[in-house]
């Protein structure tokens, strides 16, 4: 006998922000939910400690204020007083090219030159890739041109410099992925429509430049000034009265009738309306007997792997001063780190006057070994690259490392197809739903908006 679904608990899998996602809007509408997570905390990638007094995101630290979604969320939850923006005043970027940290160039949208005075003078590029840069501008439309690489896109337009010393190591901090494997239609839709409708890309960015509405005191990025983990605990608080979190691992999915069956190690759980907020690659292993054609299009989903440290020193050990956001390295240069940010330059209320803080990266698709190294060895590797780089061979006073198995989704060529595919083939499984960063998006706003539209397609 089945359930009335207006009293049987939609089942969420997955605690990270997805999953806190979907269980807020069920909440939201009275409804209730089982929330099932393995993990230590909920909250996924987002995990924030305080360390020597600075403020530390073993994550993610910011999420793009483009997208509103997470605006949204905090407004909701009485968390929009908290709400701090990067210091876009003095923003900054370093890329390391033969053994110099030189500045990225004014006006520089992601690798899209706007200005031309700036991208003229900088030593970061040849003088083989300005000129193309300036031809660039001279392309022809090119409709319904088939999905290709990023790293084959950037070098058509701009030559394989740009790829280099742009694409690969802007992406790498994101997608932690190669640029010559990730899809443009994917990972950048809006340079593929520009190509589609102005040919050159410096055209397009600056007839968008010219149309989008000027706000003043605006910034590229947004947190929270107690951490992310203060929206993770917010979320946790408001769903309360309505969801059950259960610390478990769900082992495998089944349909019985109009109902999934939702295995755990001791008991079997039944639900209408099933929500899986977990990565691609987890959710295949999960559906294997529900659907092997489902669970195949998942397993083509790549991940790759991240770590973050972060690094923090007594400023009177300290004389330097990094006016900069932090810095990325190239692959053509790259040692151990991808990329460093300096957080006291980037956010306020972080890093206390008496603190410096390094948040290095370190992982990505062909460095990933270095995750399965002892702490010992992961710490000396990032104090060599921060001598070597920097020049500071202070003693910090306490290094963190967070370690991130197969958690930054790749969005490979064919992407696009393959989501396709998944969502044609779901439609079989009625209330089925599966969020997360696998899918359409890979930041915060993106896996809210993806928890969300799992909680709301659900109707009793």
């Amino acid at each position: 006998m089945n359930s009335d679904p207006s009293t049987q608990p939609s089942i969420i899998i997955g605690g990270g922000i997805s999953g806190l996602s979907a269980a807020y809007y069920l909440a939201k509408r009275g409804l209730p939910s089982i929330l099932i997570d393995n993990g230590k905390k909920l909250g996924g990638v987002i995990q924030t400690d305080t360390v020597a007094d600075c403020l530390l995101e073993g994550g993610p630290d910011s999420f793009l204020a483009a997208k509103p979604e997470a605006m949204a969320l905090i407004t909701e939850l009485g968390l929009a007083g908290d709400v701090i923006g990067s210091n876009d005043h003095q923003r900054s970027t370093w890329i390391l090219k033969k053994g110099r940290m030189i500045p990225l160039p004014e006006g520089l949208m992601m690798m899209v030159p706007t200005r031309i005075w700036p991208t003229i003078k900088s030593p970061l590029l040849s003088w083989s890739t300005k000129i193309k840069m300036g031809f660039e501008l001279l392309r022809s439309p090119r409709p319904n041109a088939p999905d290709r690489s990023v790293g084959d896109f950037v070098e058509d337009h701009y030559g394989r410099e740009a790829v280099e010393y742009l694409a690969e190591p802007l992406l790498s901090g994101v997608y932690g992925g190669d640029p010559y494997k990730l899809s443009v239609e994917s990972v950048l839709p809006r340079f593929a429509e520009m190509e589609s409708t102005y040919g050159s890309l410096t055209k397009g960015t600056l007839a968008g430049l010219a149309k989008a509405p000027k706000r003043e005191g605006s910034t590229l990025f947004k947190t929270l000034k107690n951490g992310l983990g203060s929206l993770v605990d917010a979320i946790e608080k408001a769903i309360a009265p309505h969801c059950q979190t259960l610390r478990d691992e769900a082992l495998a999915v089944s349909m019985e009738g109009d109902e999934y069956l939702v295995q755990l190690a001791g008991k079997t759980l039944r639900t209408r309306h099933l929500i899986i907020a977990t990565p691609a690659w987890a959710t295949a292993k999960l559906l294997a007997g529900l659907d092997p054609a489902i669970s195949k299009l998942l397993s083509q989903i790549g991940y790759s792997s991240s770590m973050t440290v972060g690094v923090i020193y007594d400023r009177k050990d300290v004389p330097q001063k990094f006016n900069s956001f932090g810095f990325l390295i190239p692959k053509t240069e790259r040692r151990h780190l991808v990329a460093c940010t300096f957080v006291d330059q980037k956010f306020n209320h972080r890093v206390p006057e008496n603190r410096l803080l390094l948040r290095c990266f370190l992982g990505g698709a062909g460095n990933e070994a270095i995750l399965d190294w002892d702490e010992s060895a992961i710490k000396q590797a990032v104090l060599d690259d921060i001598d070597t780089l920097l020049g500071l061979k202070a003693k910090p006073i306490a290094i963190e490392i967070s370690r991130w198995p197969r958690s930054m989704a790749q969005y490979e060529v064919g992407h696009k197809k393959v989501i396709q595919e998944l969502q044609d083939r779901l439609k079989d499984y009625p209330l089925l739903f599966l969020a997360g960063n696998g899918y359409l998006g890979i930041g915060i706003p993106d896996c809210i908006r993806s928890g969300k539209e799992s909680a709301n397609r659900f109707q009793i």
